[in-house]
């Protein structure tokens, strides 16, 4: 496979320090521009104030690169032609030599494939509405089945079925932890309602359980990490549930079906909460990243 590790991070692998790998696809669709490029340095000065080396992930002109330096960055942000790529489309973007951003399921592999343990993101992908009439579900689910990279999430998309994501990721052996929380996280919300079966206080507690899979070996599958975003910076619950059902409404009347619904929704929701959904999403991704690169020090043993 066609994969470049960027020096600053074949060196910290090397040397046995902390790396935090981030996906590309926030920068180059799930941000305006230009505030999408401020985000994604943003990100990364995150991970080197926890102690951490950042590891962006894209592919640039058939080339999977593991870190990205200002050039790459600034390429994958601003160039309207960059493809969303998930972990199905990398082996043709790379017998093609196009330029792409990594999804959650992408970028897991990659990360995986080139030696890193921990990944902070936003949201899963996971179980759409009325699986039972359309099929749908995100790739992420069964890539992380087969993946050992640790995941820091705010929980899935809210707009998705999350206790039939949940019941899909145990079905699938992949664990889930919430932390400092016995509900899974909500992404928009601190809550989705739901519980979960783990409950982790510390980065240091999350490592225990990173070296404890390792100890046991066997089917290797990702640790979910769920991290709520702060309270007071979620979403009105009240303003969530009333906009959602509006955009499900509006989803059906329009007959949108298939890999349209998510950004559909999300872009409604954006539009009709008057940004605030997208400031809750951003503080969710920032409150990740910085955990990630804790747990990342505390797997070293640098925390």
């Amino acid at each position: 496979m066609s994969t470049q590790v960027s020096e600053e991070v074949r060196e910290a692998l090397h040397e046995g320090r902390p790396v935090v790998a981030l996906e590309s696809t926030i920068i180059a669709h799930g941000l305006p521009r230009p505030r999408n490029l401020a985000v994604a340095r943003e990100l990364e000065a995150l991970v080197r104030d926890g102690g951490a080396v950042p590891a962006t992930i894209a592919v640039l002109d058939g080339v999977a690169r593991i870190g990205l330096d200002e050039a790459g960055l600034t390429r994958i942000a601003e160039d309207p032609t960059v493809r969303k790529l998930g972990h199905r489309d990398l082996a043709p973007a790379l017998a093609t030599g196009t330029t792409g951003a990594t999804t959650v399921s992408a970028t897991a592999w990659l990360a995986d494939s080139a030696g890193l343990r921990v990944f902070a993101t936003g949201g899963l992908g996971g179980v759409h509405r009325e699986w039972a009439e359309t099929q749908d579900e995100s790739a992420d689910l069964r890539l992380l089945a087969q993946v050992g990279v640790t995941v820091v999430c705010a929980g899935v998309k809210s707009i998705l079925d999350v206790p039939a994501t949940l019941q899909r990721l145990e079905t699938l052996g992949v664990t889930v932890v919430g932390y400092g929380t016995d509900r899974f996280p909500g992404f928009y919300l601190s809550s989705s309602g739901e519980p979960v079966d783990w409950t982790v206080g510390s980065p240091e507690g999350v490592a225990g359980v990173m070296r404890a899979r390792d100890a046991l070996g066997g089917p290797r599958s990702a640790l979910i990490v769920g991290n709520p975003v702060p309270a007071g910076q979620q979403l009105d619950p009240a303003l969530h549930d009333r906009v959602l059902a509006a955009g499900l409404a509006e989803l059906r009347e329009k007959g949108i079906t298939g890999q349209a619904v998510t950004p559909f929704l999300l872009e409604y929701l954006t539009v009709h909460t008057d940004g605030a959904s997208l400031e809750a999403n951003l503080a969710a991704v920032r409150g990740n990243v910085r955990l990630a690169a804790r747990i990342a020090a505390a797997d070293r043993g640098r925390a």
